[in-house]
């Protein structure tokens, strides 16, 4: 082999190596295109689900908030709406106390009423002995009654006509302009017994109190269309 072929043969295997070295090399940039590509890929990936799940919380987040506002919202409605409710309630309350002014101005009526106040209670309290209180407008009128609630007492209850004691501490007066805010009395009587344990509140008030509570309901119900719970 002369000096010609073997240089000829040299440049073919510098040829292939080179073309070797080409191809690996185009190779290894396919794949690390590839692989920059997938890696890029998943970044790309990785940051939507962060966008997305940040945009999940604070849509979450939107969500709670105007939950929470609602219910905020229907809370306060219904709260004035139960609060105009009451305000309509007491108002009805208000103006059965001012009817109550006119129930004493009848003196007939009004002297029948006390005495069977009294009666009432004396047969709630079953006491041989009683101490009666009342306003010192009504003071003649209920002395007037005495006698006759007592023996009217003594026969339902089938006992002795009780001893009544008036006491000389009288219930306040009627409500005026000139005492607004004191405490007052529409009427009627109290009666205890002698040691003070047993009360029997039978003024005209107390007996309202008494008759608005029971009727309440129903009169909610009247008005509202539903019993309040």
């Amino acid at each position: 082999m002369n000096d010609a072929d073997v240089s000829k043969q040299i440049q073919q295997m510098v040829r292939f190596i080179r073309q070797e070295a080409e191809e690996k090399a185009n190779e290894i940039s396919v794949s690390a295109e590839e692989e920059f590509n997938i890696e890029k890929l998943q970044l790309v990936e990785a940051e939507k689900k962060k966008i997305r799940q940040e945009y999940e919380r604070k849509q979450k987040q939107v969500e709670v908030r105007k939950k929470i506002e609602y219910s905020m919202q229907l809370n306060a409605s219904r709260i004035k709406v139960l609060q105009a409710q009451d305000d309509l309630v007491n108002s009805m309350k208000e103006s059965a106390s001012k009817e109550l002014l006119r129930v004493s101005q009848d003196h007939r009526s009004y002297k029948h009423l006390l005495k069977n106040l009294v009666v009432q209670s004396l047969l709630r309290l079953k006491e041989p002995s009683v101490l009666l209180r009342c306003r010192k407008y009504d003071l003649h009128l209920v002395e007037s009654i005495l006698q006759t609630a007592k023996e009217e007492y003594a026969e339902k209850a089938n006992v002795h006509a009780p001893e009544i004691i008036v006491d000389s501490i009288h219930l306040p007066p009627a409500p005026s302009h000139h005492n607004a805010h004191g405490p007052f009395c529409s009427g009627g009587v109290v009666l205890a017994s002698r040691d003070g344990k047993i009360v029997c509140e039978n003024t005209l008030d107390a007996r309202l109190d008494v008759v608005f509570r029971k009727k309440l309901p129903e009169i909610r119900k009247r008005l509202f269309g539903q019993v309040a719970a």
